[in-house]
């Protein structure tokens, strides 16, 4: 039985079906134990119209996962609720902290659109720092700790502390990990925590190989040297890796991973299915 995975919103969309494009990320993963939605993009408008394109039922939808809390992958939400009020959420348990963007001197927020208080006996949400099962085969990374190598950061991204603004720790960052009889894919929503940080993470917790990469990687705002190294530990910590990359990884990064991994890597635009089989 094979895992399919469709891009139903990112920053570049296939030509000539009707698809629209938005800063963000949602990916629908169909699994044999059932189907999940990773992200819910921007906006409620793209989504239902993407899933109506795409001929896919958000009432079909039999778990949500959210990689953090940034509204390009949250703005959604209340399409899938909407229709679908008994389905399960899960998410970092940092994911109703408060976030916000530093622009034109003035901090805006750019965090989930809801509060805690509007989850609550409406929604089943399953908050944890820990990795959790999905459905069987898929599991969040849960919080990743160990961070040594660069994060995918943004210097103006801040949060409110008792002690003032502070950086983003981007502590609600996760991804998921699918196992197949191959190996790992690592579905990553946004990689704040770092792609190195979040591959080195899986691999020290479900000790088995990681044989592709799915979703944006946040590498955009990796200089040409940081690029350099981290490629260099990926070819010697994981070579044989794929990629299907989208949303935040940026056009330097595609071309440096082409560089090192050549026809393995390629763009994941809304409107592609990807197969794992296993």
């Amino acid at each position: 039985m094979s895992t399919r995975i469709i891009c139903v919103i990112n920053d570049v969309a296939l030509e000539n079906i009707n698809l629209r494009r938005e800063h963000g990320l949602s990916l629908w993963i169909e699994t044999e134990y059932g189907i999940v939605l990773y992200d819910t993009g921007q906006t409620n408008e793209v989504l239902s119209h993407n899933l109506s394109v795409l001929s896919l039922t958000p009432q079909d939808i039999q778990a949500l996962v959210l990689s953090h809390a940034h509204y390009d992958h949250t703005g959604g939400l209340e399409t899938i609720l909407a229709v679908n009020p008994d389905i399960p959420i899960f998410a970092h348990s940092d994911i109703f902290r408060q976030r916000f963007s530093l622009k034109n001197g003035e901090y805006q927020f750019i965090g989930l659109p809801q509060v805690k208080e509007d989850f609550p006996n409406r929604f089943k949400l399953n908050l944890s720092y820990s990795q959790v099962q999905v459905v069987p085969n898929l599991w969040t990374t849960g919080e990743i700790i160990e961070r040594q190598e660069l994060e995918g950061r943004s210097n103006n991204h801040f949060i409110q502390t008792e002690e003032g603004w502070q950086s983003d720790p981007y502590r609600d960052d996760l991804s998921l990990v699918l196992e197949t009889d191959k190996g790992l894919i690592v579905i990553c929503g946004c990689c704040h925590a770092g792609l190195l940080n979040t591959l080195f993470h899986v691999k020290q917790i479900f000790k088995k190989p990681i044989i592709s990469v799915v979703g944006g990687t946040h590498l955009i705002t990796a200089d040409g040297q940081s690029l350099d190294h981290i490629m260099e530990v990926m070819i010697d910590s994981f070579p044989d890796l794929t990629f299907h990359l989208n949303h935040c990884t940026g056009e330097d990064a595609f071309h440096s991973l082409a560089k090192y991994f050549g026809d393995r890597v390629a763009l994941f635009p809304v409107g592609k299915s990807i197969e794992f089989s296993g």
